[in-house]
């Protein structure tokens, strides 16, 4: 093909100029979004790549994650909710402030809906209010408008990719299940290519009764070309025991994920490495894969 100046345009940056044309229509004409990094190809993904998730605006996010975090060096994504009491218990629950200055310190927000709905069958259609509500809210504070979303509860539904997509969502994490259990927290990586960008596997969700071993389970995971996204709550979660992580573990996890030398980021930064427009044909069809194999 040749450019309008009679240059030839050699097949991949035709392949760029065509990805970074959707994206951009994506975003004009409310179809779909490609992804952020026009015309760049993806990183090879590293051994060791890390992604940390923390759900629910819990009070511990800015003063004990935020902290350590900036120590350490990581990124992480915090995803928003004004569900729950959030309007007026600010003993357990971030003012928009604190979120504000999350944002400021570089850390990403996330949409988790306003009223933290678990989204299914039944609820989709609430969805469209659920994700303007968090992104209102982050216009008010000066926080763009989130590109990721956690599933609140984990619950999801592939009837709710087009409204996700509208909103300008490009990738969304599920929990471990159905490939394990709900109630002990374990998960898989993420496998692009295999994993649809809206239902990213947790490859652990922390709980209580974690211990460190159970953070090096899910972070060693990360490798060959699989990536490993850790899900927390509170640190402490001082309004949802069932989900909390101690201060004192999460300050070991992220102690050995600092001597390990493993690469933390936030789920923005994926689209460095993927495409979050390679949607496979069946989009639960890893699951269902893996959770035979582990039956």
């Amino acid at each position: 093909m040749t450019g309008r100046s009679g240059s030839a345009v050699a097949a991949g940056g035709f392949r760029s100029w065509w990805v970074c044309l959707v994206s951009v229509c994506s975003l004009t004409c409310g179809v779909t979004v490609v992804d952020g990094l026009c015309g760049d190809e993806p990183l090879p993904i590293p051994d060791r790549l890390v992604v940390l998730t923390f759900d629910d605006s819990a009070k511990s996010h800015f003063t004990v994650a935020r902290p350590l975090l900036k120590e350490y060096g990581f990124g992480a994504t915090f995803f928003i909710t004004e569900g729950f009491d959030f309007r007026e218990n600010k003993r357990d629950y971030m003012t928009w402030d604190e979120i504000r200055q999350l944002h400021e310190d570089g850390f990403e927000i996330g949409n988790h809906t306003r009223d933290h709905l678990g989204i299914t069958d039944q609820t989709v259609g609430q969805l469209e209010e659920q994700l303007a509500g968090i992104e209102s809210r982050c216009r008010e504070h000066g926080i763009p408008q989130p590109v990721t979303l956690a599933w609140p509860g984990n619950a999801w539904t592939p009837k709710a990719f087009d409204v996700l997509r509208r909103h300008g969502i490009v990738l969304a994490r599920r929990g471990g299940s159905p490939e394990f259990p709900y109630d002990e927290g374990r998960g898989v990586a993420y496998e692009p290519g295999g994993d649809h960008p809206l239902l990213l596997p947790s490859a652990g969700d922390a709980r209580p009764k974690w211990t460190v071993d159970d953070l090096i389970r899910a972070a060693r995971q990360a490798q060959g070309g699989r990536i490993a996204i850790l899900q927390f709550h509170g640190v402490p979660d001082t309004a949802h025991d069932w989900v909390s992580s101690s201060q004192q573990n999460f300050e070991a996890y992220l102690r050995y994920l600092k001597l390990e030398k493993y690469q933390v980021i936030a789920m923005r930064d994926l689209r460095k490495y993927v495409r979050t427009e390679n949607w496979p044909a069946d989009p639960t069809g890893i699951m269902k894969k893996r959770a035979g194999g582990n039956q």
